[in-house]
């Protein structure tokens, strides 16, 4: 697909942030059509070291709290303020998934790109630690690295090359996830569907020098990505 949001984007200095694959054409084909107000306040969970956090306030005019674990809060905020995002459009937080900082019902809407699988496979997640910190018909995009068709029972060997079986099993197929989605008492789970960007996202990441697309690499060259697929989820939390 084309990506004419992104485009500004694919700069060596701002693909130098990402953590995976490009999360900021992810972003970008996952908000196609969205339903999130103008001007809505939203969680970027999972926003590593901000750049899709960046994308969110500059193209969609967000209030956008950049909360991660992992990332240092003062780190993103000298990102940001040297794209030009003031405190009043951008905010890094240090933020564990399990523990949310926020207020109830605080966000008008959460977008998670290429995390959520780290700590949303325990169905009770999703009602008991994330909805509640998002207002009452507010919505949920989210895009998970996942699997064409689960095979952890017999996993190829093109995917060992990269990574453990323990490692593998954060992803999942559609399938699973749409189990896991439907088991929510306060979501309505409005759509599940394969994404189309995951051969593009992928290149711009083994592209990287990052260490971590260097040992991708190894799985990726030998065939492995044809395993593997993006999920675009959109739940919207019940009234």
């Amino acid at each position: 697909m084309n990506y004419p949001k992104s485009k500004s984007y694919n700069t060596p200095e701002l693909l130098s942030k990402i953590m995976g694959p490009h999360p900021v054409k992810l972003t970008e084909e996952l908000l196609l059509n969205h339903r999130i107000p103008a001007g809505a306040t939203v969680l970027d969970l999972g926003s590593g070291q901000g750049l899709s956090s960046i994308f969110l306030a500059k193209e969609y005019g967000f209030k956008v709290y950049a909360g991660d674990l992992w990332s240092d809060p003062e780190e993103n905020r000298k990102f940001f303020d040297s794209m030009g995002l003031s405190s009043e459009q951008i905010v890094p937080v240090k933020a564990d998934a399990e523990d949310l900082p926020f207020e109830p019902a605080f966000f008008d809407a959460v977008v998670s790109i290429d995390s959520y699988n780290y700590f949303g496979r325990n169905e009770a997640y999703l009602d008991t630690k994330l909805l509640p910190c998002v207002k009452p018909g507010g919505w949920l995009y989210i895009s998970i690295p996942g699997m064409k068709k689960d095979c952890h029972n017999n996993l190829p060997q093109e995917l060992l090359l990269s990574w453990t079986p323990e490692q593998l099993d954060y992803i999942h197929d559609l399938t699973w996830w749409r189990s896991m989605f439907e088991k929510s008492n306060d979501a309505e789970l409005v759509s599940i569907t394969e994404m189309e960007s995951n051969n593009e996202v992928w290149q711009d990441w083994l592209a990287c020098d990052n260490e971590y697309a260097v040992n991708d690499r190894k799985s990726m060259n030998a065939g492995a990505g044809k395993y593997f697929n993006f999920i675009s989820v959109v739940l919207r939390k019940k009234a």
